[in-house]
Formats: structure tokens, sequence, C-alpha cells
């Protein structure tokens, strides 16, 4: 593969991971309401669940879920219904007091599953990777599944960047957040507004 067709996927894979999305806007909130290092868990969730989905692309599982109307419409209500959970979770404790207290390993983990379940559970993600990545294979040079699998890797990697800096900057975001009592107290709110919106987005998204 050619060092100037990853530089192009890497560019259009910056910009398309920046706009606002379920992932993105879920690491966000994470951020917001808990600290850096909650969203930091996340988007490592988030990104191992980017490796369901681009296996199911290269392996061309994703091309079965584009195809079947029925597969389709189970993923993607199943992980709007999560989403939908969640923010009930986060409305029922709009009057816990946010604090800058450290989480705990286990919050971190709970997170980095919460992560991966919202990524595998969003079909959108799977069939991203089906349209976008055989835009930037060369048959010709062979190796088509693994061409697919680099780009793929590259995609990740990125991802995983660009959500860690997210959640740094929200982070710095939340210490204002929570100099502000009136805010502060209103965060469980914003958050489950946060996931209600990924929820419905999810929900609403077509083939």
């Amino acid at each position: 593969m050619e060092i100037s067709t990853l530089f192009a996927f890497l560019g259009a894979a910056i910009i398309l991971t920046i706009m606002p999305g379920p992932d993105n806007l879920f690491v966000l909130a994470q951020s917001i309401t808990q600290d850096k290092k909650a969203g930091i868990a996340t988007s490592l969730g988030l990104c191992t669940g980017l490796l369901v989905h681009i296996s199911a692309a290269v392996l061309g599982i994703s091309a079965i879920i584009y195809q079947s109307t029925i597969i389709f419409s189970i993923v993607k209500f199943a992980g709007a219904a999560y989403l939908l959970y969640l923010a009930w979770q986060s409305f029922r404790a709009k009057g816990d007091p946010f604090t800058l207290q450290q989480q705990n390993t286990q919050a971190y983990i709970t997170l980095y599953k919460k992560g991966i379940l919202m990524n595998i559970l969003n079909p959108k993600v799977s069939l991203f990777f089906l349209a976008l990545l055989p835009q930037f294979v060369n048959p010709t040079q062979g190796h088509v599944a693994f061409q697919m699998l680099i780009l793929g890797i590259v995609f990740l990697v990125q991802a995983l960047v660009l959500f860690s800096l997210f959640s740094i900057f929200a982070g710095k975001v939340r210490k204002l957040i929570i100099g502000q009592p009136a805010i502060a107290k209103r965060l469980n709110v914003i958050q489950g507004i946060l996931f209600t919106f990924i929820g419905i987005q999810i929900a609403i998204s077509k083939q």
C-alpha cells in the first residue's frame, strides 16, 4: 500500500472522527460528568468495539448486515435501547452531587465495558467501514483484506488519540463547571439529555 494512500485515508479518518457523532459525544459526556480518565476508559472501550466492526468489514460480515434489514434493525434498536437506559439512569441520579474525587479502578472498567457495548450495538459503524475502506484499497496490489485491515487499524489508532484529547479537554471543562454549583447540580441531567440524543440518533438512522 502506498504511503500517499495511507495519508489520504488518515486525513479523511481525522475529519470523520472529529465530526459530532455518537462516539465522541459519549466520550465528552463521560469526561465532563466524571473525569478525563473516565473519558479515556470509555475511549478504550469504543476503540475495542471498533475491532469488531473492522473485522466484520474485512470478513464481509458488514455486507450481510447491510443486506439484511432485520439484522440491521435488531442491532440498531438494541443500541438505541441501551443508550436510553443509560439516559434513564442519569435522570434518576439528577440530585447526586458531583465532586472532583478520583474514580476507582472498577468504575473505569465499567466504563470500558460500556464503551465496547455501545460501539458494537451501533450497526452504522460496520456500514461506515464497509463504505469507506474499499475506496482506499488498490486491488492491483493484491491482499485486499489485508489492506482493509491496515486501514482499519490506522482509523482505530487515530480515533483513540483524538478521543483521548477530547477527554483531556472535557476534563478541564468539568473543573470549570464544578466551580459553578448551579451547573454542577445539573450535570447528570445534561448527561441524560446527551444519552437520549445519541439513542434517538441511532434509532432513526437508516441503512
